[in-house]
């Protein structure tokens, strides 16, 4: 017996993007614009045509022609988007092209008067297999032997007999790839500035950090973070810096959850109640803003759930509860949970507890350490949530971990960012975070975080500080700023990559007011981002070349609607010292002419800029020049 035959009467593979070989959904927000491309070809000579199908969540399908892009590789590609949320699917088909066929033949034939009356003859016969209104001059002038040849032949290949053509093609033996998943999530999955609190230094309360958030939202953000808002454990309680000695007045880590006063489904009775609660995220949503809560599947010793579910926790041959470590890291005053005894009962709080603060208005989970838990919770619990819940992991761990999360339905990650410093670095990892891991996973870029404040950042000062965040917000789409970074809080504690006198681990009381405060630039970096479009993308970052190896250039451009929006961003690496170089850029990736004008958004200096620039960047300036680039002539929103 043969085999069965496994390809099709054309030959189509090597379709991108695909995740898991299709096990897995490629993912877009609604408008963003990606390439999916394809190997179509056939035997022999004839012609042939490819076709991205679109099937929306209803069923409905919608074709896009490709492009041939690599005639010599038989590489096809075509870019798509979405209008709508939901689970798509997409498969390319390859097809057989008559008319492709005919047209390359006869061109050359009735040229060279070579069976010139049977190339007609066979183009008008072409033309009738595609019946309509348009075509039917074409196939009377191909057959009126009163005409010259050429004459009946330009009006088989006129320009609007092959934009029909073009637009609803003749195909024949059709050969469809398999159908691949393609989730389509709305647009802050990818785009969005964030801004970390902890709800207890504003005030101590949860209606006084809703004070806080005008300021917030004043400086542009669009997602207010909350780090852990529950009864903190009294057991093992930590003191200032990580002490393991704590007084009455230490307030003890947000991440040791659950007292006497509740567990994960309480509020720390000194922030307020779910009436404060409520009217915080009635305020923010006023003002804008979303509300992400972390999710931080952390017990003190004292956690209700250790008294009445022990079987949710790991017992050490002595009897006693084994604390969370991550060595050389110890977390004396946490429990890690334990997935293995009682999976079932335990995913079903986690799920009571999800829904109960979806219930109050959350909208965003930022998940604490999720890579210490097994991927099936992950998996199954996004499953179990609506669609339009955002999940960012906070997952500082292997990239085949970080990759797999992505994959499983997290739609954003904490990267490396923050450990990334010279050029070749920040090229090398944002060019692999823009490549073909973009189908899937969505990083977040943080200069700083309330675990995390590198050697670099403490030692550099406000024009450090400002290059890092403005780095942030224009290379990732999604970036986000944890309170206090206005006021370049750079002192570390000593043996620890993160800053002294932690938030942690004590209220923390900010002179918001400073007039040093880096907020007015925090604001303009917002600003920016909002009004250019091309900000908001990911996949269409490009870098340029800078002779000086301290100076990091890149550029994001996107056409909306009739207009196209191109940003370059040029950054001292080194902003403490001044450099002078000469940059280089790519114009055709970019589609500008030979000169241009140059608007910088950050100082409101304009320029005529061309392929090759001289720039200068240092204290006496700016670190970053953040430049809104367009064609002499051309006036409109900058």
């Amino acid at each position: 017996m043969s085999e069965p035959v496994r390809i099709g009467r054309i030959a189509v593979g090597g379709v991108e993007p695909v995740v898991e070989h299709g096990e897995r959904p490629a993912k877009s927000v609604t408008g963003e614009e990606f390439e999916v491309t394809a190997t179509v070809f056939r035997e022999g000579h004839e012609a042939v045509g490819a076709t991205v199908v679109l099937t929306d969540p209803d069923g409905h399908e919608r074709h896009v022609a490709m492009t041939r892009v690599n005639a010599g590789l038989d590489a096809w590609a075509a870019t798509i988007s979405a209008d709508r949320t939901g689970d798509w699917t997409f498969r390319v088909e390859g097809w057989s092209d008559p008319y492709g066929t005919w047209f390359h033949d006869a061109v050359i034939k009735v040229e060279a008067g070579v069976d010139v009356e049977l190339m007609l003859e066979e183009g008008a016969r072409v033309l009738e297999r595609a019946p309509r209104d348009v075509l039917a001059g074409a196939i009377t002038a191909l057959r009126d032997a009163k005409q010259p040849p050429e004459t009946r032949l330009s009006a088989g290949t006129s320009p609007e007999v092959r934009a029909e053509l073009d637009a609803r093609p003749l195909r024949e033996h059709v050969t469809a790839s398999r159908e691949f998943p393609w989730l389509v999530e709305r647009e802050r999955a990818l785009y969005g500035a964030w801004y970390e609190m902890f709800p207890r230094s504003e005030g101590g309360t949860l209606a006084t950090a809703a004070q806080r958030l005008d300021a917030v939202a004043a400086m542009g953000f669009d997602v207010v973070y909350l780090t852990p808002i529950h009864p903190i454990g009294r057991v093992n309680r930590k003191g200032r810096n990580n002490s393991l000695v704590s007084t009455p007045s230490d307030p003890g880590s947000p991440y040791a959850i659950g007292s006497l006063d509740g567990g994960h489904d309480a509020i720390h009775p000194d922030l307020g109640t779910f009436d404060d609660f409520d009217a915080f995220v009635a305020h923010a949503r006023e003002l804008g803003l979303e509300v992400a809560l972390d999710l931080a599947l952390n017990c003190a010793p004292d956690h209700p759930w250790v008294t009445e579910h022990p079987q949710w926790f790991t017992t050490r041959a002595d009897g006693s509860i084994a604390y969370a470590e991550n060595p050389p890291k110890k977390y004396q005053d946490i429990y890690p949970l334990n997935f293995d005894n009682d999976p079932a009962g335990l995913y079903a709080e986690i799920l009571r507890v999800v829904r109960l603060w979806l219930g109050h208005g959350v909208t965003i989970f930022r998940v604490d350490n999720p890579h210490t838990k097994p991927l099936w919770l992950w998996e199954r619990l996004i499953a179990d949530c609506p669609d339009d819940v955002i999940w960012l992991a906070e997952a500082f761990t292997r990239p085949p971990m970080m990759h797999t999360l992505a994959k499983l339905g997290f739609q954003q990650s904490y990267t490396y960012y923050a450990w990334r410093h010279t050029r070749d670095e920040l090229q090398q990892y944002a060019a692999e975070l823009a490549g073909p891991a973009a189908a899937y996973m969505r990083p977040s870029f943080w200069p700083t975080t309330h675990d995390i404040l590198t050697p670099f950042m403490q030692h550099g000062g406000p024009e450090t500080w400002k290059m890092r965040a403005a780095l942030a917000a224009t290379l990732s789409p999604s970036y986000g700023i944890y309170a206090g970074y206005e006021l370049v809080e750079n002192v570390a504690r000593p043996g620890a990559e993160e800053q002294i006198d932690n938030e942690k681990y004590e209220y923390k009381n900010r002179d918001w007011d400073s007039p040093a405060s880096l907020a007015p630039y925090l604001t303009t970096l917002n600003e920016i981002r909002r009004a250019h479009p091309a900000l908001h993308r990911l996949r269409n970052l490009r870098f340029h070349h800078a002779d000086d190896d301290n100076v990091l250039v890149f550029s994001k451009a996107r056409r909306v609607y009739d207009r196209d929006d191109v940003i370059v961003v040029v950054a001292n690496l080194q902003p403490e010292h001044t450099r002078d170089t000469w940059i280089h850029l790519d114009l055709a990736s970019l589609g500008l002419p030979g000169t241009f004008v140059a608007h910088d958004l950050i100082t409101g200096e304009h320029w005529n800029w061309s392929r090759h620039n001289f720039v200068r960047l240092g204290p006496a300036t700016e670190p970053v020049h953040i430049v809104h680039l367009r064609p002499e002539g051309v006036t409109g929103p900058q």
